[in-house]
């Protein structure tokens, strides 16, 4: 298998370059190893990165994007990041231009910067599904163009990562481009699992967390929540026989009275361990969160891509690179767009 050398950037914990490279478990499942290797991650935050390092065969560094010359990462062939969102603006130009309202917004740009100077064969870049809609829907069609005019051919789609094995609602905007007209050709989304090879909240929690006592939520934060509950819709108990609604980088301070999703056990609700939030992003049992307190682990959690939904994508980049084009285009069930500048 050729290897693919890979640099990520805003790599947080590793969630999307585990899925990226595979060779792990899940569930009963092996999820093999996908020709690509990371060879140089970074992240701003030393907390997630300490996780990182802890199980992962190479280091990633604690990096601020901006301080990353392009001439400084070894060679690589595919460009992947999760980069913040928060701070997209429509600058007041004629023809509007994309801005950004503080130094999160420029770190975008920096990935930009490594496509323009460095010209991998391919990126692949995740986010929210509110950065369709961000600044009135403004904002993702020029996040498209800067992607372009850095020379790439530019796919996206909004992917929901139950779809593909994930036992969570979770929606991510996923865009793909290439460099080469000859591989944007060749690639097609994922096409969601059978359902039969689906799972539900049932697969992924644990009996025994059931019995610490600390996950609770006391009687008064029950009885509050239980007497406002007809004027709103939170107090989110999941069913397991479903995937959770989405998790978030809070987890460790979930309320009931939010649109945090809990467990429900008797007429007690908790939230989920540590354990439960890694299985529910798709993480491996054996990924290991000792390293960093409960909070931190919640947080990077929450942050994370999950491995098993990257490992699709993964993988359909891959067939693309090899030029194994499918016989046609796979329809996305959620909508969505595939297209091309070819």
């Amino acid at each position: 298998m050729e290897t693919i050398n890979v640099l990520s950037l805003f790599c947080g914990c590793g969630g999307m370059d585990l899925g990226l490279q595979g060779g792990f478990e899940f569930l009963g499942r092996t999820y093999g190893r996908t020709g690509f290797e990371v060879v140089f991650a970074a992240d701003f935050d030393a907390q997630p990165v300490r996780i990182y390092n802890a199980n992962f065969g190479h280091e990633a560094h604690v990096r601020d994007v901006r301080t990353i010359a392009s001439a400084e990462p070894p060679a690589f062939d595919m460009l992947v990041g999760g980069f913040p969102c928060q701070s997209f603006s429509i600058s007041a130009q004629n023809p509007p231009r994309l801005g950004y309202k503080d130094e999160r917004g420029m770190l975008f740009f920096e990935m930009v910067r490594l496509l323009r100077d460095r010209r991998p064969r391919c990126f692949v870049a995740e986010n929210v599904k509110g950065l369709l809609s961000a600044n009135g829907g403004r904002a993702f069609p020029m996040i498209v163009s800067e992607f372009e005019a850095a020379g790439y051919h530019v796919a996206h789609r909004l992917l929901r990562a139950d779809d593909y094995g994930v036992p969570q609602k979770r929606e991510r905007v996923i865009i793909v481009g290439f460099r080469d007209e000859a591989d944007a050709a060749c690639f097609r989304f994922p096409a969601p699992l059978p359902r039969a090879e689906r799972h539900v909240l049932a697969d992924v929690v644990r009996a025994e967390d059931d019995a610490d006592s600390t996950l609770y939520f006391s009687q008064k934060a029950v009885d509050g929540m239980m007497a406002v509950r007809e004027r709103m819709n939170k107090g989110r108990a999941q069913r397991l026989d479903q995937p959770c609604n989405t998790i978030s980088a809070h987890l460790a301070k979930v309320s009931l009275n939010s649109t945090d999703p809990v467990l429900r056990v008797g007429e007690r609700y908790r939230r989920f361990s540590v354990r439960e939030a890694a299985r529910i992003q798709s993480f491996p049992d054996a990924f290991r969160l000792d390293v960093v307190s409960h909070l931190r682990a919640y947080k990077a959690i929450g942050n994370a891509v999950p491995p098993v939904l990257m490992w699709h994508v993964a993988r359909s980049v891959a067939a693309a690179l090899r030029h194994e084009m499918p016989a046609e285009a796979t329809p996305s069930p959620r909508g969505g767009q595939l297209s091309f500048d070819l």
